[in-house]
């Protein structure tokens, strides 16, 4: 029987927020977060053990796994409003982060010895810059609106994977200095025709990332490499009649993600960057008491994004595609009460080009929620939340090999108990459900002398808890 371990966390959290009007149309504020986390955690089990009863859900095969978590924001901004109606916005921030993660995916599979475990450490720091300018105009009597913006962030990372035993590192499997640039501008104009029936907008961002790495173990992976996408949007939303509630939309839209610096670096060959293209048209109903909205979505990416839990990074793998439909509900009963729900449905998700049809494996094709909430009779804040994860496949070939879905109800309260003083209560996991948050498909020893076997192993999901606290506001008016 492997070690049964009851989870614990130390959380400390400090915010704080600090707005002075120093004119009419000013204002500047600071902002600071200051954070640790200490925890340990089960890690990814073996579920055929926890099946066959050798292995309690909360157990592990190395109790030693889990994290060590320091960091601190600051952040300042600068807004003013101008005569004209036109707004500037500036805020900039400086970070810094400690991040150790210890883990041991495989058990046993590599090093029957000490065991396979690892620590991935990230130290970094942050620092960021954003300028946003607004213009709303008329133009032939009708509404405009121009946004204009730039920001810049920059990354300054010490990396390292290390194998290690009870949280101590046994020597070094990688270890570099990368440092991550980012440089964007971007530009966005929207206006309303046909007396405010038809709105539509469109735009345009740039961005530029510059990725240099010192490799500290092998030098020769050390290099300096750049890329620079293009990312345009456009939308067209129409109401037939003013009489009718109802929206026909259409949106397109392109994101981007970058792949781990040390990859970039090291692999020049691949894409630096992949994109994802978003094509979406829909219906939506808006009446006093009732919002409903829907569509269908498709999703083509030029690379999906895969993570290497091995070593600590993130690799480019194929292109895919994905289509489907989703939903949100909102209903208001009177002045209290109010209903929500919403659904997303991945019809297909597959990559490109492949025969047989490779399948993207690890995404739930089913996600949905849905919260009742009660508010503002004598000071009291009720909501009760559920969400739902289907079932969904954890090899592209094998449709047999799946993670189980979940289901779990949450619910807070709070309740005001004078100007600037709240009461908190938070149930989570109000049944008690057995699940899994995350699950993979990979080969794992459990001991030195067992076999090797490909297995699901998954990560529990928190059982009942419940959190009490209070929140204090000063200088409320």
């Amino acid at each position: 029987m492997a070690p049964l371990i009851t989870p614990w966390a130390k959380r400390d959290n400090v915010t704080g927020n600090y707005t002075r009007h120093i004119a009419p149309r000013e204002d500047v504020g600071l902002r600071i977060n200051f954070g640790r986390n200490d925890f340990s955690s089960s890690g990814q089990i073996p579920l055929d053990l926890v099946s066959s009863g050798q292995l309690s859900r909360f157990g592990a095969i190395d109790p030693t796994t889990g994290g060590r978590v320091r960091l601190g924001t600051t952040g300042a901004f600068y807004r003013k409003s101008l005569e004209s109606g036109a707004n500037f916005k500036l805020d900039g921030f400086l970070s810094r982060s400690l991040f150790d993660l210890y883990s041991n995916f495989t058990m046993f599979l590599n090093d029957t010895e000490q065991g396979d475990g690892i620590q991935q450490h990230d130290s970094r720091y942050q620092e960021g810059v954003n300028a946003q300018y607004l213009h709303p105009f008329k133009w032939f009597g009708n509404p405009y609106l121009l946004t204009a913006g730039t920001n810049f962030h920059d990354n300054q990372i010490n990396v390292g994977l290390f194998p290690s035993d009870q949280r101590r590192p046994l020597g070094v499997t990688t270890l570099a200095l990368a440092r991550v640039t980012n440089g964007a501008g971007y530009v966005n104009q929207s206006t309303d025709l046909l007396r405010g029936r038809l709105h539509i907008v469109g735009g345009l961002r740039w961005d530029y990332f510059r990725f240099k790495v010192n490799d500290r173990i092998n030098p020769i992976d050390s290099g300096i490499e750049s890329s620079a996408k293009f990312q345009p949007k456009a939308g067209i939303a129409y109401s037939p009649t003013k009489t009718v509630p109802v929206t026909l939309t259409f949106n397109y839209g392109r994101g981007i993600n970058t792949q781990d610096a040390r990859g970039v670096v090291q692999n020049p060959a691949a894409p630096e960057i992949a994109t994802t293209d978003f094509y979406q048209v829909g219906a939506s109903v808006h009446t006093a008491g009732v919002s409903f909205v829907s569509d269908l979505f498709l999703i083509d990416r030029s690379n999906e994004q895969v993570y290497i839990p091995d070593d600590g990074g993130f690799e480019l793998s194929d292109p895919s595609r994905s289509y489907g439909f989703e939903s949100k509900l909102s209903l208001r009963a009177g002045r209290h009460l109010t209903f929500n729900a919403g659904l997303t449905q991945t019809m297909n998700s597959f990559y490109k080009g492949t025969t047989p049809r490779l399948y993207v494996d690890s995404a739930p094709h089913t996600v949905a929620n849905a919260g009742v909430t009660f508010t503002g009779w004598q000071g009291v804040y009720t909501s009760l939340r559920w969400r739902h994860v289907s079932s969904y496949r954890l090899n592209g070939l094998d449709p047999s090999v799946r993670a189980s879905g979940l289901d779990v109800l949450d619910l807070a309260l709070t309740k005001s108990l004078r100007p600037g003083l709240d009461l908190n209560l938070e149930l989570d996991n109000l049944t008690n459900k057995v699940y899994y948050e995350t699950q993979n498909y990979f080969e794992s020893r459990i001991s030195p002398t067992a076999l090797a076997i490909e297995r699901i192993h998954g990560t529990p999901g928190y059982p009942f808890g419940l959190t009490l606290g209070m929140t204090f506001r000063l200088g409320e008016k």
